[in-house]
């Protein structure tokens, strides 16, 4: 049977392109190891096929619509978010001159050429460069559920990789080092959240602006409040999903990307023909000459050019490299330099026109249907930020780094369409009170630029630690690549921070707690982890707690959650001794989340024999993709089915009793006619005198947060009557 699963495995590999399927027997039974295997970035779902140029193209068109929509929109907020006082002609060229090499060095040489090559299984953003650090060195520590210790990835991820870095020596020797790099890769992460929160805002509020160029009687307030009420009817919208108007999205996005640059050829020519001459570099040194500290603080507002370029790298995991590269390279970077240039060359000649410095440049003849679809572009950059955020947030519940929260499928096609409703409605009202609070376009901008600058310069740390312990680059190209862009967005940085307050306060924030929450989870959760593993109990040590007087096998069928797989967890002898029984039928229950976007139906339930009759260990396997929310009662069927399979196996081999087997199967049949418990431990940590000042700290914070958040078994459909909580306190 193992081997017709491992044949049906195979021919099922083009639908889990990252699944390898090993066969393993043990002493005490048949056991199916799933392994993540690291794909290349640029390969198709069916690894064994190479993408034809027209599925690229095709697929680059979709990116328009997903990957872009923050970054081909920017030109709607930046002129109006700098702070120019009676700028001049020379001005405007080392304005645009910064943009432009904004755009090449960051957009095209680090995110379109060298991030976007970093990736970990085919995932890109921050956290996948840490992910990334964290499977070469050890340098972090990585759930359990997501890396077993004896897997085929656990020996291929050190394979070439030859003698270690002085630096990942560094950073492997030191506590500190570790937990602030982890930080660093949470905190850019939070920030991309906190991108989630500005995008929609800064998007809608510009577009709608449009409005009070042609009716001079249409206040600010209404402005913004159109632009509130298009939001929350946007955010009310999110629990259908979006499958039924994506197809929209790439058409709305490419015809902005095409409408654009030929308003912009259009004003050059009428303009200023010359506009391109400020490619040279000489213009941004110039434009520092004249204006000194005011030219530094306009950069606050010039880094906006290039917001939305991290999605180059994080929505990586939803499409490839080279659609990304041919998306950027050939439409949206051509698209920016000459809508850019266009707006640069009109206000050239109306210098003070910068407060609305996209829609005055427009056309009288084109200007409400760029109008609309300027709106339908924002509403999609939205869209796609929000979208990104709950699988963000979906990615972070599951890996462990985030406390559980709801998280809803909403297209039974699309692996990455989901939904929270906790997330959902603390977005909406976050994005709303920054726009009646914040409503000036000024404000607003200053905290977006916070969150554009620090989230490049947290992935330029991270790739150059990944290019010098990984990729084992040429120290004099790291040195080349990494004073480059740090000190590019370093400058940024340094500009954008003394706009905290002046509304830049209000993603660092957000993004800060966010962090704080994320790293005091995961902590909480390993620091469980490892005192569950330290403390387990050994098959030997079961046996003699069952031979205590008294302690009885009941019937019945019990479903006993645990987080480790070898051994069973303290919280079992805790049990017995106050119970002192344990069901007929019990099975050890792990949830454990693999680095695949769906797991096959066959393999998700593991079931093995512990060696002690009834009593069976099962691993339910999950993908990032797959749902949770099963109904109770045929969660517990599609259990016992795969342990009725099982012991069927177990009955037609030579290695166990038959009559002893029989045995269990009726067993097992007569449990399922009685009662079923479903056990999950409630513990807690006693934080002793001994304790240090850290773990003190972090450790209550993940208590509070533990005590608030779901259950895990609500997400199985298990019903409150069949729930029994098992109180213990850990030792900290």
């Amino acid at each position: 049977m193992d081997r017709q699963r491992q044949s049906e495995s195979r021919r099922n590999l083009s639908e889990i392109n990252v699944v390898v399927v090993a066969d393993s027997t043990a002493s005490n039974g048949r056991l199916l190891h799933l392994h993540a295997l690291s794909t290349d970035s640029a390969s198709l779902p069916n690894a064994n096929e190479q993408m034809s140029r027209w599925s690229t193209l095709v697929l680059a068109y979709k990116t328009l619509g997903v990957v872009f929509g923050g970054l081909v929109t920017s030109p709607l907020y930046v002129y109006p978010s700098m702070p120019l006082k009676s700028p001049t002609k020379e001005d405007y060229l080392g304005i645009y001159s910064i943009m432009f090499w904004t755009l090449t060095l960051i957009g095209v040489v680090k995110y379109a050429s060298i991030a976007i090559k970093a990736d970990d299984h085919g995932e890109g953003g921050t956290f996948a460069l840490y992910s990334l650090l964290c499977r070469h060195v050890n340098i972090g520590i990585l759930s359990s559920k997501r890396v077993s210790s004896n897997s085929i990835l656990s020996h291929s991820m050190h394979e070439g990789t030859g003698k270690k870095s002085r630096l990942g020596i560094f950073f492997e020797s030191s506590i500190v080092a570790r937990r602030v790099l982890l930080f660093v890769a949470i905190l850019g992460t939070c920030m991309l959240i906190g991108d989630g929160i500005l995008t929609p805002a800064i998007s809608v509020l510009s577009a709608m602006d449009g409005l009070r160029a042609q009716f001079h009687s249409v206040s600010k307030s209404l402005v913004e409040a159109l632009s509130a009420v298009v939001l929350v009817v946007l955010f009310l919208l999110q629990k259908f999903g979006t499958s039924k108007v994506s197809f929209l999205f790439s058409p709305i996005m490419a015809a902005w990307t095409l409408s654009t640059p030929l308003v912009g050829i259009y004003s050059i020519i009428h303009h200023y023909p010359s506009i391109f001459k400020a490619i040279s570099p000489h213009y941004i040194f110039h434009f520092f000459w004249r204006n000194g500290k005011e030219g530094w603080l306009l950069l606050g507002g010039t880094v906006l050019c290039i917001t939305g370029s991290e999605a180059m790298f994080a929505d990586l995991g939803h499409f490839n490299q080279r659609s990304i590269q041919i998306a950027f390279l050939f439409t949206i970077y051509p698209s920016l330099v000459l809508t850019y240039a266009g707006q640069t060359a009109y206000l050239i000649k109306n210098p003070n026109d910068h407060d609305d410095g996209f829609y005055k440049f427009i056309p009288t003849a084109v200007y409400w249907p760029i109008f609309i679809i300027a709106t339908s572009a924002a509403v999609v950059a939205s869209q796609s930020l929000i979208s990104a955020t709950f699988s963000v947030i979906k990615q972070s519940v599951v890996l462990d780094y985030f406390p559980r929260v709801k998280v809803v499928h909403t297209s039974n096609s699309k692996e990455g369409e989901v939904y929270s409703p906790e997330v959902n409605y603390i977005l909406m009202i976050l994005c709303v009170a920054v726009i009646l609070i914040f409503g000036d376009g000024k404000d607003i901008g200053n905290a977006f630029g916070v969150v554009v600058s620090l989230v490049m310069l947290i992935t330029t740390i991270l790739l150059t630690l990944v290019m010098i312990i990984i990729w084992k680059t040429p120290p004099v190209l790291v040195a080349l690549c990494f004073s480059m862009f740090f000190v590019m967005e370093g400058v940024y940085v340094s500009a954008v921070c003394t706009k905290i307050y002046e509304g830049g306060w209000i993603p660092f924030a957000i993004s800060f707690i966010l962090a704080v929450i994320m790293f005091g989870w995961f902590y909480g959760r390993q620091r469980k982890l490892e005192y569950e593993l330290t403390h387990k109990i050994t098959l030997e040590r079961l046996i003699g707690l069952l031979s205590y007087p008294g302690v009885q096998r009941v019937p019945g069928l019990c479903l006993f959650y645990t987080n480790i797989q070898d051994g069973f967890t303290p919280i079992l002898g805790h049990y017995i001794k106050t119970m002192k029984s344990l069901h007929k039928v019990t099975i050890f229950t792990t949830l454990r989340y693999l680095l695949v976007s769906k797991v096959a139906p066959h393999e998700r339930i593991i079931i093995k024999k512990l060696g002690l009759k009834g009593v069976y260990g099962c691993v339910i396997q999950y993908g990032y993709a797959d749902s949770l929310n099963l109904e109770g009662d045929d969660f517990v069927s599609q259990v016992t089915n795969s342990l009725h399979m099982h012991l069927q196996g177990c009955l037609d081999g030579l290695t166990y009793d038959p009559v002893e087997i029989q045995e269990e199967i009726s067993d097992l049949e007569q449990a399922k006619q009685a009662e079923v418990v479903h056990v999950i431990g409630k513990t807690r940590f006693h934080v002793g005198k001994n304790c240090r000042w850290f773990d003190r700290i972090m450790l209550a914070f993940y208590e509070v947060m533990h005590n608030n958040c779901r259950s895990a078994l609500p997400a199985l459909g298990v019903p409150l009557q069949q729930r029994v909580e098992v109180g213990m306190l850990y030792e900290a």
